[in-house]
């Protein structure tokens, strides 16, 4: 007699693991070496179980409740579930054939979504405001190319893409540093590029 099948989880059960991760490395409870390996397991994830082994040594989503509160076990044992993202929303960069871009001072968010059919994004990070050292990028690509140009000693992950037509491309060493921005690059590419590189220089001049 064959067991009961697996369901496979969804995208929005990938990020939600993610968003835990993120949680627990901003907590101090795991490094930025151990927060990028077991990233690459959960975007890899097919079913529950496979969520299970990087969270395993993580504490519950919800702390237990103060003494003298009923608690209520759960009708019948289950596995891991998906909890609901701990952290803020991504913000969201949307355009279609227009160009997005960003330099300077500007404020960056622990999550950025990229989304361009035909248009190009530049994100760039050599000046801009960052509040933590782990910054998330999630891309949407279709015809568009995705640059990301970090400052000098950043890092980049970007073995998450998948790339249709296009290309994926790191100039910058893949491992986190600590005290140097990570940036962890997520998501899927049609027929555009992603790149990803430190700042050019030409004379006294960075672009």
């Amino acid at each position: 007699m064959e067991g009961t099948p697996r369901i496979r989880i969804s995208d929005a059960d990938r990020e939600r693991a993610a968003q835990r991760l993120h949680t627990a490395m901003a907590e101090g409870r795991i490094s930025f070496a151990e927060l990028d390996e077991r990233l690459t397991t959960v975007y890899a994830a097919r079913y529950a179980e496979d969520l299970q082994p990087p969270l395993a040594d993580l504490p519950p989503e919800h702390p237990p409740a103060p003494s003298g509160l009923a608690v209520v076990p759960p009708a019948t044992p289950t596995t891991w579930q998906p909890a609901p993202p701990a952290g803020p929303a991504p913000v969201v960069l949307k355009s279609g054939m227009g160009d997005i871009k960003r330099t300077g001072a500007w404020q960056v968010p622990p999550v950025l979504e990229v989304q361009s059919t035909m248009g190009d994004a530049v994100l760039d990070f050599t000046r801009a405001v960052l509040p933590q050292q782990v910054v998330e990028v999630r891309v949407k690509l279709g015809a568009g190319t995705a640059r990301f140009i970090l400052p000098d000693g950043a890092t980049a992950d970007v073995d998450g893409v998948s790339a249709g037509m296009g290309s994926v491309k790191s100039k910058v060493p893949a491992g986190p540093q600590h005290g140097q921005l990570h940036l962890v690059v997520r998501g899927k590419v049609s027929m555009g590029d992603v790149v990803v590189r430190y700042p050019y220089e030409v004379g006294r001049f960075r672009f």
